[in-house]
C-alpha cells in the first residue's frame, strides 16, 4: 500500500515538473525578469548595465567637457555610488564601511542616493548639499556620476533635474572614465546626513 501511494505521489509530482525546472517553480516565476523601471521611469533593478537613454531633463556631459572642470570649484561633483556592505547609523548619520572607495578629487560622496527609490533622509541630504552650494553660486553646475555603465547616476541626475534643479549634468563615464583619462582618484568618505 505504502509503495503504491509513494509511486502515485511521485507520478503526480513528475506530472507537474517542466523540463529544466528541478526546483518545483511555477513556469512563469523562473522566466519572468524583474521589472527594471518603475512607473515614473526610474531604474529599480540591475543598476550595473549599459545605459541606453538620456536622463532627461538632466543633460549628459561628455568626458572632454568634464575634464575641463575643477570639481568643487567650477561645478559641484556628486558621487552616488552605493556603499557596498556599508551601514549608516540612523542616530548620528555616520557610516561604517565594509570596503574603501576612491572618487574624483573634490567630489562629495552621497551613497545610495542613485537607487530607484532612495531613502528619504539620504535624498534630502543630497538636495541640501546642492541648495547650500547654490546659495553661494545660484548657477553652479551639478555633475552627477558613479561608475561607467551604472544607472544610479542616471537616476540621481534625472531626479534632481525633475525636482526643479537646473544645470544638472550626468557624467556617464564616471570614476573609470576620469581615471582612464589619467586623472587621480582620492579616498572618499560618505556625506554624514543627520536624521
Amino acid at each position: 500500500m505504502k509503495t503504491r501511494v509513494l509511486a502515485l505521489g511521485l507520478a503526480i509530482f513528475a506530472a507537474f515538473q517542466l523540463p529544466g525546472n528541478s526546483r518545483g517553480q511555477t513556469p512563469n516565476s523562473a522566466a519572468t525578469p524583474p521589472e527594471l523601471f518603475d512607473a515614473a521611469g526610474y531604474r529599480t533593478a540591475r543598476y550595473r548595465a549599459p545605459v541606453d537613454r538620456l536622463p532627461t531633463p538632466a543633460v549628459a556631459i561628455p568626458l572632454e567637457q568634464v575634464l575641463r572642470l575643477r570639481p568643487g570649484v567650477d561645478a559641484l561633483f556628486i558621487d552616488v555610488l552605493p556603499a557596498e556592505g556599508g551601514v549608516r547609523d540612523p542616530l548620528d548619520g555616520t557610516w561604517s564601511l565594509a570596503a574603501s572607495h576612491e572618487t574624483i578629487p573634490g567630489a562629495a560622496w552621497h551613497p545610495e542616493t542613485g537607487r530607484g527609490h532612495p531613502d528619504a533622509v539620504l535624498w534630502r541630504g543630497l538636495r541640501d548639499a546642492v541648495d547650500v552650494a547654490r546659495a553661494r553660486r545660484p548657477t553652479l553646475p551639478v555633475v552627477v556620476f558613479c561608475r561607467s555603465d551604472c544607472w544610479m547616476s542616471w537616476n540621481a541626475a534625472r531626479r534632481l533635474a525633475s525636482e526643479g534643479f537646473g544645470e544638472v549634468y550626468w557624467f556617464a563615464e564616471g570614476i573609470e572614465g576620469w581615471h582612464e583619462a589619467g586623472r587621480a582618484l582620492v579616498p572618499a568618505r560618505p556625506a554624514i546626513i543627520a536624521p
